[in-house]
């Protein structure tokens, strides 16, 4: 049954989530220093968008499957690790804005999309969502639009806030030694981010 209660503590659970350091939010950061806010927004949308491809692929039964087969879990882990590492590598020496803008581009609407697929932060959001609030006794189709619908509308705002402060710093990058300290530090905050998701696969 849907409650005010439920209400109030799926979105704090969804806020803490969302908004929390993460491969999306360490990926829309980066974003927004090299593109800007605007350039960002299909990663933005795409980001909720998959998110609920996979929050109702959970309420609809995926969520067994990960159950019985743990080790999908693990490769989705390592997965979207080794893509982390790989934007590290990719954002030294990348901020010179004018340049990067002709070489590469932000993420794509689809592309936003198919990485939630290989996020495993995304799929055990999902998966403790829908064991803790799934509303009881509800219809299928009721209860997965909710879930749905709470998501993202705390999921836009918290990952929207990543790249709006990352398209503020953008504004600051014409000092080469601040452009070289902000390169190292997203390289290390992916970097970072993808060995914590390795750490954690290894320890569990």
């Amino acid at each position: 049954m849907i409650t005010w209660e439920l209400i109030a503590t799926i979105s704090v659970f969804n806020f803490v989530m969302y908004i929390t350091p993460g491969p999306n939010n360490s990926i829309l950061a980066a974003s927004g220093i090299k593109f800007g806010f605007v350039k960002s927004i299909p990663n933005i949308l795409g980001v909720p968008t998959g998110h609920c491809i996979q929050l109702a692929l959970i309420c609809l039964g995926l969520g067994s499957l990960f159950t019985q087969f743990p080790l999908l879990l693990v490769i989705l882990k390592y997965m979207g690790a080794a893509y982390l590492l790989y934007l590290a590598w990719k954002m030294l020496g990348s901020l010179n804005i004018s340049s990067t803008e002709k070489k590469s581009s932000p993420l794509r609407y689809y592309e936003a999309i198919l990485f939630q697929f290989v996020n495993a932060k995304a799929w055990f959001i999902c998966i403790t969502a829908v064991s803790l609030f799934y509303p009881e006794k509800q219809n299928l189709i009721v209860g997965t639009i909710f879930m749905l619908t709470m998501s993202t509308i705390i999921n836009l705002p918290s990952i929207s806030v990543w790249a709006f402060g990352g398209s503020i710093i953008r504004y600051y990058l014409t000092n080469e030694k601040l452009k070289k300290i902000i390169e190292w530090f997203l390289a290390i905050l992916l970097f970072g981010t993808a060995v914590l998701i390795i750490l954690e696969n290894s320890s569990s």
